[in-house]
This record gives C-alpha cells, structure tokens and sequence, in this order.
C-alpha cells in the first residue's frame, strides 16, 4: 500500500515514515499535486502558523487537487495538526483560507483565569470518544496522544468522533465521509498513534 504524505513545506516526515514502514506501508513523499494519482490514501501533515499554511496551499498548487480528492472520497485522507485546521474554513490565527471541507473555524486557547493552563497546549493528553469510528477500533481510556498547538478547531458536533479537556473540551478527531482530521500528532504518540495509523490504513472506501 502506497501512502503519500503531501509535502506543502508544512509537516514532519521522518517519524512519520517509519511508522507507515513498521506497518507494512510505502511512504510517498508528494513534492507536487501531480503525484496524487498513483498512491492508496493521503496524509496532509502540518506544523506552524495556519496562515502560512493556507498561503502553501495557494503557492504550491495544492489546494484545488486537495479540494478534488477530498470531495471525490475515492481514498482515505488523514490530516494531522495544522492539516486538521486546514480542513475547516478559517482561522483567528489570521485571514487565510482554509479547505472550508468541514463548516469551523480555529480558535486560539485562552488560559482560564479560575484553572490556567499553559499555551500552546504541549503534552501528552487523554481522549474522550464520543462516538464509534473505525479510525478508534480497539481504543480504550488507557491510551494517550501528543499535542502541540495554540488553537483548536470549532465546529458542529455531528462532525466530531472525539474530545479532549484541556482548559476547555476541544475537537480532538473529526470526520467527514472519508476524510479525518487529529488535532494531536499520531507518529509522536508511540504505541497508541501506531494503532490509530493502523486503523487507517485498515480502512477501505
């Protein structure tokens, strides 16, 4: 199985890649849209500002094959981070456009003045899964994700699979059809980011 993780200048690949590989999976670096073509599912990684991110979409010729292969639905698409927020229509975080695939907004996380917490939320956290997914099978209250991030995403319930607490309760996985998006990185979550991975390559349309 082929999984392309789209290179936008925006994402972490190393540890990413050796958990496709301990799966059995071929990672794909994807330098340019054209390589959509030839790959079984799609992960779009993100780190940093969403801004900067929506502008890579626009200057890297990525956002109308990325809106094409998500409306189509023919394969997977995973996002993780930063790509999660691309997933909704904007952001706080400044004026750039997102994927607008999931109606939301991100939100910046404000400290509680009666519980602060630090900002940008860095850790490890717990899920609370509101509903079942495929994408959660085997999933039990044991199991930890890692988080860095400043803002969360903000959308209607129906899109949301999970929650996590931290200051407030934020959309920690969201999915529309078969496209998700995971607030917290999967490939620095070790044995419990090894198993969400597996479900999605598990999954088939």
């Amino acid at each position: 199985m082929i999984v392309g993780i789209a290179d936008l200048g925006i994402g972490n690949f190393a540890a990413m890649d050796k958990m496709l590989v301990q799966l059995g999976a071929t990672p794909r670096r994807l330098t340019h849209p054209n390589m959509l073509a030839d790959i079984d599912r799609l992960i779009l990684p993100g780190v940093g500002a969403f801004d900067f991110a929506a502008r890579q979409l626009d200057e890297t010729g990525w956002r109308e094959p990325l809106e094409s292969f998500i409306s189509q639905g023919h394969r997977p698409l995973l996002a993780v981070c930063v790509g999660m927020q691309l997933l909704v229509t904007g952001s706080d975080e400044g004026a750039g456009a997102g994927l607008n695939w999931i109606p939301g907004h991100c939100r910046k996380l404000v400290s509680p003045k009666d519980s602060p917490i630090k900002v940008p939320h860095m850790g490890w956290n717990a899920l609370s899964v509101l509903r079942d997914d495929s994408l959660l099978d085997e999933f039990d209250r044991k199991q930890r994700f890692y988080f860095v991030h400043s803002y969360y995403v903000q959308c209607p319930s129906s899109f949301v699979l999970a929650e996590c607490q931290y200051g407030l309760s934020f959309p920690a996985v969201i999915r529309r059809e078969s496209t998700w998006g995971v607030q917290f990185h999967p490939e620095k979550s070790h044995g419990f980011g090894l198993n969400l991975l597996r479900n999605f390559l598990k999954f088939s349309c």
